[in-house]
């Protein structure tokens, strides 16, 4: 059986749920208050972004992951690290950097014992756009980096392709520069070693052209 369809009476969307006051102290203190979309009834909590109201840059995910939903941090899991050692070949400073994700609670599927990543609806994307809308608000950062489809089809639109345009600066007006790449969770997902290895290489290569611009910052 289809679950029933969230309507606005139900799950009003977040912009009801964000504080009067837009700091990232007072965002983080009433997220997990958020009943904006139905994601919040399975997820252990919501994921907030990390980082200092300073950040140069904002890298922005897709939705937490087992990790970070078990750890209410984002980017704590085995993307996160990949996502590290890019940021420090690199040379972007991590003190410099602010990471979070469209969507603020882990959607999943369970098997067994094991839960699942899910791919958020447009509906639950567009549900938590407010609370992303206010952290570029607070931080406003130098650089934003779109880390997958997900992301970069929130922010820049549905016609969006990351494989076509990634590792380039984007016209956009989100912030002084604009990257896309594909989200380190996808080089892990890759089918065999030598995918794997071609799509870090990649990944990197995308990471250090970011570096380039931070530096020049």
């Amino acid at each position: 059986m289809r679950k029933p369809k969230p309507t606005p009476e139900t799950h009003p969307g977040a912009s009801a749920f964000l504080p009067a006051r837009h700091t990232l102290p007072a965002l983080r203190a009433t997220v997990n208050s958020c009943r904006g979309c139905p994601l919040y009834q399975c997820a252990t909590q919501a994921v907030f972004g990390a980082g200092s109201s300073r950040a140069r840059v904002m890298f922005i995910g897709e939705v937490p992951g087992s990790s970070e939903d078990l750890a209410g941090k984002p980017f704590v899991g085995p993307a996160g690290r990949l996502l590290d050692d890019a940021l420090d070949l690199a040379g972007i400073d991590r003190k410099a950097v602010y990471l979070t994700n469209a969507v603020k609670h882990f959607k999943y599927t369970r098997r067994g014992k094991k839960r699942i990543h899910d791919k958020p609806t447009r509906y639950e994307v567009a549900a938590c756009r407010p609370w992303l809308d206010a952290e570029i608000e607070v931080v406003a950062p130098d650089i934003i980096v779109l880390l997958g489809a997900t992301a970069a089809q929130a922010l820049l639109g549905n016609a969006f392709r990351v494989t076509k345009s990634r590792g380039i600066e984007l016209a956009s007006t989100l912030a002084r520069y604009t990257f896309a790449t594909v989200h380190p969770a996808s080089v892990l997902r890759a089918p065999d070693d030598e995918s794997r290895r071609q799509a870090r290489q990649d990944f990197f290569s995308d990471i250090a052209v970011v570096g380039d611009y931070f530096r020049d910052l």
